[in-house]
């Protein structure tokens, strides 16, 4: 038997026309993303005089997440692992502050890997996060391991 796969459509992430890629899919009851970033509002805060630092920009795209999880029918809880790419390490601190904001309260955290790469897709861009979310599970209620 053939699960389908759905693609996730929210407003939070416009789809691209000329994309060839899909920036979020559930497989049953599996959520995956692509990397995210705050593009383009990193972009018009730059622009504007006031550019988003890695706090804001993590949180910005921790919310896309949310929105894109909620799309498929979720809700925050269900996300559980992140993969975070930084352009500059000692951001670390500033990105670890937005995750345990973002996921204030929850029983255990999703897992979560922080790498340094050399860029990002645009110069503004400090942040982008990779996401995978499963609609069968709540990290919020969670008991933990003993």
């Amino acid at each position: 038997m053939n699960a389908t796969a759905l693609r996730v459509q929210t407003s939070a992430i416009p789809a691209l026309a000329n994309a060839t890629w899909s920036s979020s899919l559930v497989l049953g009851n599996e959520v995956v993303m692509s990397g995210m970033t705050g593009h383009p509002d990193t972009r018009k805060a730059e622009e504007a005089g006031s550019p988003l630092y890695a706090y804001e920009q993590t949180l910005l795209v921790l919310n896309k997440i949310r929105a894109v999880v909620e799309a498929a029918g979720g809700h925050i809880g269900n996300i559980y692992r992140l993969t975070v790419y930084v352009t500059d390490i000692a951001d670390k601190n500033e990105v670890g502050r937005a995750r345990r904001d973002f996921f204030e309260g929850f029983a255990i955290y999703p897992t979560s890997t922080l790498v340094e790469v050399s860029a990002l897709v645009f110069a503004e861009v400090l942040v982008e996060i990779e996401a995978g979310a499963r609609l069968d599970i709540d990290l919020r209620t969670a008991p933990e391991n003993q």
